[in-house]
């Protein structure tokens, strides 16, 4: 539009000091040639002018992206805090609470300093009681406020699962859509290492499988932030945001600008023609790891992480599989009514025609997560077991 309508002014000022430059006809018939060399020298000029200006414009351009791009690389728990720490600022009706949020900087340090900056008001240390606590902050949530619950891990968090279930997904149905819950429960989940069975449950499937909430995973801090700060700014309905217990200290690139990512929208890490490989969560690290080592037999894998597992954008996966006609799925979910069967159905379903083999996948064991390290990396998808599974749809040797 600018660049139009400098063109225009341009134009209009070749027509006020010359007329007969934008009339042809009449300016070679009337013309002599000292008029004409010096009518053309004048249009050169103006010419000249206007590319000038096109090419400035240009850098502009280039320098207002680069500064939009200007990247550092933070940790994952720094990306979350900085989501937290903006959104806090910006709207006083944002408030943490959870165990050890406030005194301790959070049990992974993903609250520091923030007891600092905002006082014990609106970051809150709680008892050792997730489903007192939770019920308080779906009580605030229902009245106006838009609290932010951090668990010290998902596994500790089915102690609240009747406030989750039973009331923050559900109120806004039954009040007929008069109370919202504007709320985000976050926490550490999944495995991280040798911690026992009672605290290394997966649970986006959980979740997932409950209308009115929002179930989001994301897999590096990029993605953590803008997630994090559109579920706490612009969501309405209750919002699941689980974090991989293993990558709060994973750096990536975060720009220093504010940025949203829309929840429900996955995203292509890795471009490829020959399979399509999804995951989310820190199984990323075990989808791109595979995608890798196809590259040095030749395969070209496309990696899609979905990011948000409620609303599942199964549609990004169904245009990856019409390009490769092959899916493997990598998740850290037991098997039974999982992720990876909610994908599967959907895309057998409207992109049967595509597929050159069978859907394929790989989840955890279907057994409690053992203490011994031996069984914990069996029970583990790896990216050996994800190459081999890539190798069988795709008919090579085993």
């Amino acid at each position: 539009m600018i660049i139009k309508k400098v063109k225009n002014i341009l134009i209009s000022n070749i027509a006020i000091s010359n007329p007969d430059l934008l009339n042809k006809e009449k300016m070679y018939k009337s013309a002599t040639p000292m008029q004409m060399s010096r009518d053309l020298m004048f249009g050169k000029t103006l010419f000249y002018t206007y590319e000038v200006f096109l090419l400035i414009w240009g850098f502009h351009d280039i320098f207002a992206t680069y500064k939009f791009l200007r990247m550092r690389q933070i940790a994952f728990r720094e990306a979350i805090r900085e989501a937290m720490n903006e959104e806090m600022r910006r709207d006083d009706r944002v408030f943490l609470m959870g165990e050890e949020v406030a005194e301790y900087n959070g049990a992974y340090k993903v609250s520091q300093g923030m007891l600092d900056e905002f006082g014990p008001k609106r970051v809150i240390d709680t008892p050792i009681s997730e489903l007192g606590f939770t019920a308080v902050a779906v009580g605030a949530a229902q009245n106006g406020l838009r609290p932010i619950v951090e668990y010290m891990t998902w596994n500790f968090a089915v102690l609240a699962l009747d406030q989750i279930l039973n009331t923050a997904s559900k109120m806004l149905a039954m009040s007929g859509g008069q109370v919202g819950c504007p709320i985000v429960f976050r926490g550490p989940n999944g495995s991280a290492g040798q911690l026992g069975a009672q605290h290394s449950t997966a649970f986006e499937s959980y979740y997932a499988n409950i209308p009115g909430i929002k179930v989001v995973s994301p897999s590096n801090g990029y993605d953590a932030k803008g997630l994090l700060k559109q579920a706490i700014r612009y969501e309405e309905d209750p919002v699941i945001f689980m974090e991989g217990e293993t990558t709060y200290g994973d750096k990536s690139d975060v720009p220093e600008e504010e940025y949203y990512i829309e929840l429900g929208k996955a995203d292509v890490k890795r471009q490829g023609k020959d399979v399509t490989i999804v995951s989310y969560n820190k199984m990323m690290k075990v989808a791109l790891g595979a995608a890798s080592e196809l590259e040095k037999e030749g395969i070209s894998a496309e990696v899609i992480d979905l990011r948000t597992i409620r609303p599942l954008d199964w549609k990004t996966i169904l245009e990856s599989v019409k390009k490769t006609n092959r899916l493997v799925i990598v998740e850290e979910q037991w098997p039974f009514a999982s992720v990876s069967s909610e994908i599967t159905y959907n895309i057998q379903k409207e992109g049967f025609d595509y597929l050159d083999a069978p859907i394929h996948r790989i989840t955890s064991a279907d057994a409690p997560l053992h203490y011994a390290p031996n069984l914990v990396a069996l029970a583990l998808p790896d990216v050996a077991r994800t190459v081999k599974l890539v190798k069988e749809v795709m008919y090579l040797k085993k």
